[in-house]
Order: structure tokens, then sequence, then C-alpha cells
């Protein structure tokens, strides 16, 4: 199933702000909240859904990049977008700002407040992969080998030491928060912060593991397959959910950016989703025409220059070039012609052109098109 367009989803146009991508998620947020829809899946799924779509038009850097590679830019087929890979505490957890308070809404639907608990993330990492003309035509799927911090094996990521030495945190009392009350002349003011013992996590490690010192990460190397779609283009970043550094103490792994490098054809030369090709043919062989291979992507097609071809004429091969990566048909391969001038002739060879040089074939005729053009210039210098 198609993802939807991420300002349809939010209900905004493309040029919207970010007040009003903030606003626009905020009631979509407000409608499709759990609490408020309970058990409905559907619901659930447009929460989803509209976290996404505000995750990637609110960051600048993948907003640019969905809007001129569409869902393809954000790592659709090469592992995953935001939302299809995250529970519902990784939304909260990512958006809470929005919303502010100790739960998702400031216990706006009456009860359902939730945990407040600080939850890490993992950074991203980026990676540069090059690929050639061909697999950027087909789509290939590459294994690549990262070096990263991955969860901790003794501790299972938690980084107790028998994955169960915890105690709450006495400060919060294992709300992640404290909460201060200050007097000020408008009365008394209420404001809530990450505590300072737990780093908001609400707990404490009592016996660290010995392994990850208690961070529930190490330094490693991991092997990922990631699938890039046809016609990527240089300078387009993917990003593989879930596939960078993982986080202190069972959070969220943060992603993997893709980074496309094309590395550059011995013939062909790419222009958006055409291709281009430079063709050196004789004068004997404009003049007669003839029968050339030209090289495509996949092999070698025969072509025939007709008789008479002059130089800068360009033969367009339909559907021979990239195909669009939103899915939008494929380019063509454009052939231009050169003749190609010796610089050395034989004796014989100047007797032969020698003879030619005054016959009448051989005399430049402009085209009725030029000659008009000629009669335009004139008219206007006189």
């Amino acid at each position: 199933m198609s993802k939807r367009d991420y300002y349809e989803v939010l209900g905004v146009s493309k040029s919207a702000s970010e007040a009003e991508l903030k606003k626009a998620y905020r009631k979509k947020a407000i409608q499709f909240h759990p609490d408020k829809n309970p058990d409905d899946k559907q619901a659930e799924e447009n929460f989803k859904e509209a976290a996404e779509a505000y995750e990637v038009l609110s960051n600048p850097e993948k907003r640019q990049r969905y809007d001129q590679f569409g869902h393809a830019g954000m790592g659709g087929a090469a592992g995953g977008g935001f939302g299809g890979g995250m529970n519902m505490e990784d939304i909260f957890s990512h958006f809470g700002d929005i919303f502010g308070g100790g739960s998702f809404f400031g216990g706006g639907f009456g009860g359902g407040g939730r945990s407040s608990r600080r939850v890490n993330r993992g950074s991203n990492l980026r990676v540069k992969v090059k690929l050639t003309l061909k697999e950027i035509a087909e789509g290939v799927e590459k294994k690549i080998k990262v070096k990263k911090y991955v969860e901790c094996n003794s501790c299972n990521g938690s980084g107790a030491k028998d994955g169960s030495s915890f105690s709450t945190c006495s400060t919060c009392n294992g709300s992640g928060q404290v909460t201060r009350v200050q007097n000020t002349i408008l009365g008394q003011m209420q404001t809530a912060s990450t505590c300072p013992s737990c780093n908001g996590e609400g707990k404490m490690i009592t016996n660290k593991c010995s392994s990850c010192a208690g961070e529930g990460i190490v330094r490693d190397e991991e092997v990922i397959s990631i699938n890039i779609p046809a016609g990527v283009a240089e300078g387009m970043q993917l990003s593989v959910s879930g596939k960078g550094n993982a986080a202190r103490r069972g959070g969220i792994n943060g992603d993997l950016l893709i980074l496309i490098q094309e590395e550059e054809h011995p013939e062909l030369v790419r222009d958006e989703n055409d291709l281009l090709y430079n063709l050196f043919i004789s004068i004997p062989d404009s003049i007669l025409g003839t029968a050339v291979e030209i090289p495509t992507i996949e092999n070698k097609v025969k072509v025939k220059i007709d008789g008479g071809t002059q130089p800068g004429k360009i033969l367009r091969l339909r559907g021979k070039g990239l195909p669009d990566v939103n899915g939008y048909g494929r380019g063509d391969l454009l052939v231009k012609i050169n003749v190609w001038v010796p610089n050395n002739l034989t004796k014989e060879e100047k007797k032969v052109l020698e003879k030619l040089q005054n016959s009448e074939s051989f005399k430049p005729k402009p085209t009725s098109q030029e000659k008009s053009f000629f009669k335009k210039v004139r008219n206007f210098f006189e």
C-alpha cells in the first residue's frame, strides 16, 4: 500500500510555515489520540501517520528531500520510514515538546496521562554509497559494513549487570521529572524539568554491567543490507530507520543516512533522467550514411545514420535513459552527431578532395529557414 502525501496527511499546502505545520499536527494528534479513540486501530494508524508526516516536514533538511524526491527520498524503499517502525512511546518521546506537561496532552483527556520519563535516542550515522549508472537504472541491494554503537549482549542493553539491578529514583519517585513551585506577582507558578539525578529515566542502576560500564551499548561492526530504488541521483539522501547508533539503556536507535554518489560512466553523461552521448563519424559517413553501434546502459544498439546528416544533429532514442525515482516514466538517450575532420591527409586523399572542392554538390547551400534569417538580419541593418 502506497503512502499518502505528507502535506495531504496534515491538510496543509506545500508552502505551509513551521507554525502552520505545528498547528495542523496538533489538531490531527488530538483528533486521533489513543486516549480519545480507545481500541480504534484506524485512529491509531492515523495518529502514527500524522506523526510521521510532521517529523519529516518539520525538519528543513528532510522536507527539502521530500519535496524533491517524494517518499523515495525518505527511505521508503530502503528500509522503511519513520512511522512504520515506531510504537506509541517512541512517538510520544519525539513530539511531547509540542504539547508540554507531564503527559502527551497535559492530562487533557482526563486521567489518560502518560509517564514523562526521558527516552534515550541514538545518534544518526551517515555513509556514502557509490553507484554505477546500471545500478541506478535497475535499483540495487547493497551490503555495507558500518562501525557503530550496538546493544550490549552482556546486559541486553539495560546497563545493569544482571538485567534487573535497578532502583526507583528517590529524587523524582520514578517520574523522570521534578516539579518546582515558585511564588510570583501573578501567584504560584509550577514548572517541571528533567530530573538531575536520573537524567529523566526515572530509575537508577545499582550494579552496572562491566562490559559496557552501565551504558547499555558497546562499539562494534554490523553488516547492513539496504535496498536502493531505481532512479536515485547524485546527492540524494535515503534513510534506513533504526540502523544508526544504538541508544543508551534500551532507548530508540538512530537512523542510517545513505548519501548517493554516482560513478562516472566512460561514455554516457547523465542529464537528470536523460543520457547524453557524443557520436563521431567520418565525412564520408555523414555524406553517404552508415549504421553505427551506440552504447546504452544495458547493451549496444545499432542506429542508422541517414546520408546528408549535418553535424550537431540530435538523435533521440526514447526510453533508453534512466527511470524517474518517483515512477514517472523513463528518460531518453540523446545522441549528438559530430563529424570528424582529419588533420593529416595523404597526397592521394588531397587530390580526391581537390576534385570535389569546386563541385556544386559540395558548396554550402543555406536552407530556406537560414535564408529567411539572413534576410531579416539584412533588413534590420538597412
